[in-house]
């Protein structure tokens, strides 16, 4: 009899799902409240545990939904092992030895499908609410986000690599396209660039910053040489801050004294048009936090696969 009602319980979530996905025109921050009213609190739960086991997670989950929703669109194709017909994101230069927590994706997607009852929850939604969590559960404010992507059944290292901005030699105009061709402006990139308040950087990533560009504070660059030699040590790791483990403005702060840890963080503040905003978000917290979930918003609406396009992923990391 258990099994029998097990059975219709499942048949039951998985109608309302189709229901749902048949309706949908656009994504909703109410799309799982009818078929999986647990889902979102269940995600959350586990963000929680992971970052308070390991602070540095929160960024890394951040990092994830970024660097999925800038390839292709946010779709769940960074969480895509290699197999042999997908050559995929993982090994990309700005992932390969640096993107991480796909574990605890992994263990989200595990806990949504036990208390959901079905495959009802998408890998790209999970990263887009993961980020989400990790930015409050760092001290941030909060969003509301919007839901009911699918997940790609393709990922291309090719099209990460050509999409991905690159944090060691891309000028400001550079980035202003690299960010224009995902559907965000000057001040979006200014806003998300603000996601570095949290986190690690590698050796690697900010090296030819601190030994060849003048645009540096001498003290700083003094400071982040005795972790990263001149050769090797490319993966011993700085904080972007001083508070690496706190969502606030001291990222901004940073920039204004000529202590941003990439060159693609410093070109925000260097004589250029994106100075005064800026100058703005390092001494008014409240516009910058605003600003930030708008900026997410936007960035998640970015080409999400709807409707019957794609799949929910039984596992985020291969396709059904």
């Amino acid at each position: 009899m258990a099994d029998r009602n097990g059975f219709f319980y499942f048949l039951l979530v998985s109608i309302l799902v189709s229901v749902a996905i048949i309706s949908s025109d656009a994504l909703s921050t109410s799309f799982y409240q009818k078929v999986c009213p647990e889902a979102l609190p269940t995600i959350k739960k586990v963000v929680t545990d992971a970052i308070n086991r390991e602070r540095r997670m929160g960024a890394s989950l951040l990092r994830l939904h970024f660097h999925d929703c800038f390839v292709n669109g946010c779709d769940g194709s960074v969480l895509l092992d290699d197999t042999p017909t997908i050559t995929g994101e993982k090994t990309a230069n700005a992932n390969k030895n640096s993107a991480r927590g796909f574990e605890i994706v992994d263990r989200i997607k595990s806990e949504v499908n036990r208390v959901c009852g079905a495959q009802v929850v998408s890998c790209a939604d999970i990263l887009a609410v993961a980020a989400r969590d990790s930015v409050v559960q760092l001290g941030g404010k909060t969003w509301k986000v919007e839901l009911g992507r699918r997940d790609s059944t393709r990922a291309s290292r090719d099209d990460a690599n050509s999409a991905l901005p690159n944090p060691i030699n891309m000028d400001l105009n550079a980035l202003i396209n690299n960010f224009k061709k995902v559907g965000l402006d000057e001040k979006d990139l200014v806003v998300l660039s603000g996601g570095h308040t949290i986190g690690f950087s590698q050796c690697s990533s900010f090296k030819n910053r601190i030994y060849s560009e003048s645009n540096i504070d001498p003290l700083f660059a003094r400071n982040r040489k005795l972790t990263c030699p001149p050769s090797g040590g490319d993966t011993k790791l700085a904080p972007f801050d001083p508070t690496a483990a706190k969502f606030d403005t001291l990222y901004f702060k940073n920039l204004v004294r000529r202590r941003g840890l990439l060159h693609s963080d410093q070109v925000l503040f260097n004589g250029s048009s994106t100075d005064a905003l800026v100058r703005r978000y390092s001494t008014n917290a409240a516009a910058f936090a605003a600003d930030f979930g708008k900026s997410m918003i936007k960035m998640g609406r970015n080409k999400p696969l709807e409707g019957n396009s794609g799949q929910i992923r039984v596992n985020c990391r291969r396709i059904n």
